[in-house]
């Protein structure tokens, strides 16, 4: 006999069609499994084997031979265990083939025949309603997620014994609702609020968060670097649909997906240690995992104590910040992740952290203070649209009583800011000011005769280079935006070049 049932395989973010394809003949007992599988996926008979026993499935004794095509692609994991499952099942007629055809099978099968979750069902779900498949059947913890694509019928199982009932038509299993996002709640723990003083420090962020501008901040410890950053999410502007797709994609191959919310719909926040390693940053395993770049995908990624993080986990970062994806490279082949950020960093000025304060004397000597600031080189530094100095906190701040400006009514702001970037750039596949590209940078940033006078002259005095050009272009685009002013004048431009004369400061 002669069979194929549907399955979906994960190759990174990339989902692909797999059939399984299975002859049953007679002959000496025998299970061979061919394709490019890897041991992973050779290990499912004995996994299957044990599973049919427990479920009271007669398991065939037959010459069994089961190819996984595309048999050049390479295999992994356990996700096409219950695929074959259903393949053997149906070589001895115990589930009928007629009712197979337009579904797929994905999920791991246990030794006492349960089916337990896999990671990346999202991507693999919406492949199946590409390629036109009717029906999808799923490890039940998975379903809900599955269920955010619609046009599909999701089949959540816990067994191959009730997955036989339901086929056979014996005990019909009801398809999972699909998932219909909430509003989002955007009250977070953090708030703007509790941040006393720092009036310049949240105007910058704020006008980073319009236009998903990198962040440098600089100032000793104790002026709230760290606690500004952590409120960033509070005020970062509401996702698209597309969004949420592409970043609960990246979180379900990463199996870091909440079960309860199968759809992300908060812009991610990742804060990794600055003890992490390059692979860490970026991805990698001999099965390419996406790193804490991607995790951060249409989110932020906050690096605190930038000076502490190794030289090549911070060049890692070059590439990706320009690209907007990170390509990881291995014998097997390459896998891209999209990795579309805001990056917010902060650190101190010098190893004690009191160069440069009023009050406080550094104990550093000038070769140190050099050292300690060389360890975030020049072209890294260079991708930081904006430059905050964050001054200690006078006593008059802190003690005050009177309330600070709270998230809820700064992000009305950055929702305005970037809803007139969404209408500038619909149709095409810019988000926001950050991510104008050079074709059109002239066309979307156009200055009064007033404003490129001035540029002209803070370019020949301060030799800036042309990446520093592009993104003070790009702040004033986004502070213009701000005041809803088409036209770029020369007060957003000082306003934008004020952001990029940090470096100067300390760097040079």
């Amino acid at each position: 006999m002669f069979a194929k049932i549907n399955s979906v395989g994960l190759l990174g973010l990339n989902a692909y069609p797999v059939c399984v394809e299975i002859e049953a003949s007679r002959g000496l007992e025998s299970l061979d499994i061919v394709g490019l599988a890897d041991v992973s996926v050779k290990e499912s008979r004995e996994r299957i084997r044990s599973a049919f026993r427990s479920s009271q499935i007669q398991f065939p004794k037959q010459r069994i031979m089961i190819n996984l095509a595309p048999a050049d692609v390479r295999k992994s994991g356990s996700v096409h265990d219950l695929a074959i499952a259903v393949a053997l099942m149906t070589a001895q007629g115990i589930v009928p083939e007629k009712r197979i055809g337009g579904a797929a099978f994905i999920g791991e099968v246990s030794l006492g025949g349960e089916i337990r979750p896999v990671n990346g069902v999202l991507p693999m779900t919406l492949l199946a309603k590409e390629k036109g498949l009717d029906e999808i059947y799923v490890p039940a913890a998975n379903a809900f997620e599955a269920s955010v694509v619609g046009g599909i019928s999701v089949f959540g199982v816990d067994s191959l014994g009730e997955l036989v009932f339901h086929l056979s038509g014996r005990a019909p299993i009801k398809p999972t609702d699909q998932y219909r996002a909430a509003e989002t709640d955007y009250m977070f723990d953090l708030d703007f609020a509790d941040v006393r003083g720092q009036q310049t420090a949240k105007k910058a962020l704020e006008i980073a968060a319009c236009g998903g501008h990198n962040v440098l901040m600089v100032g000793p410890p104790g002026s709230g670097k760290s606690m500004l950053a952590k409120r960033m999410p509070s005020i970062l502007p509401q996702m698209t649909f597309e969004e949420s797709i592409e970043t609960t994609k990246i979180h379900s191959i990463s199996g870091i997906l909440d079960p309860e919310t199968p759809l992300v719909t908060k812009r991610p926040f990742r804060s990794p240690h600055h003890t992490v390693s390059p692979a860490g940053l970026s991805g990698g395993g001999s099965v390419p995992r996406p790193g804490e770049i991607s995790l951060a995908h249409n989110g932020l990624l906050f690096l605190d104590e930038l000076a502490e993080f190794s030289r090549p986990t911070l060049e890692i970062l070059r590439q990706p910040l320009e690209d907007q994806k990170v390509t990881i490279s291995r014998v097997s082949g390459s896998i891209t992740y999209p990795c579309s950020i805001m990056l917010i960093a902060a650190m101190n000025p010098c190893p004690c952290g009191y160069y440069g304060h009023p009050t406080k004397k550094c104990i550093c000597s000038q070769k140190q203070v050099a050292n300690y600031l060389s360890r975030v080189s020049g072209p890294v530094l260079d991708r930081f649209d904006i430059h905050i100095e964050v001054a200690p906190v006078e006593y008059d701040s802190i003690s005050s009583t009177a309330k600070e400006e709270r998230s809820a009514v700064i992000r009305e702001r950055v929702q305005r800011a970037r809803e007139i970037q969404n209408r500038r750039y619909s149709g095409t596949s810019i988000t926001c000011n950050a991510r104008i590209t050079p074709d059109i940078l002239h066309e979307v940033c156009p200055v009064t005769d007033g404003a490129n006078e001035m540029l002209r002259g803070v370019f020949d005095k301060l030799g800036l280079s042309a990446r520093a050009y592009d993104r003070i272009l790009k702040v004033a685009r986004t502070i213009a935006d701000m005041d809803g002013e088409q036209l770029i004048g020369e007060r957003h431009i000082a306003q934008a070049v004020r952001y990029r004369s940090l470096d100067r400061k300390y760097w040079n």
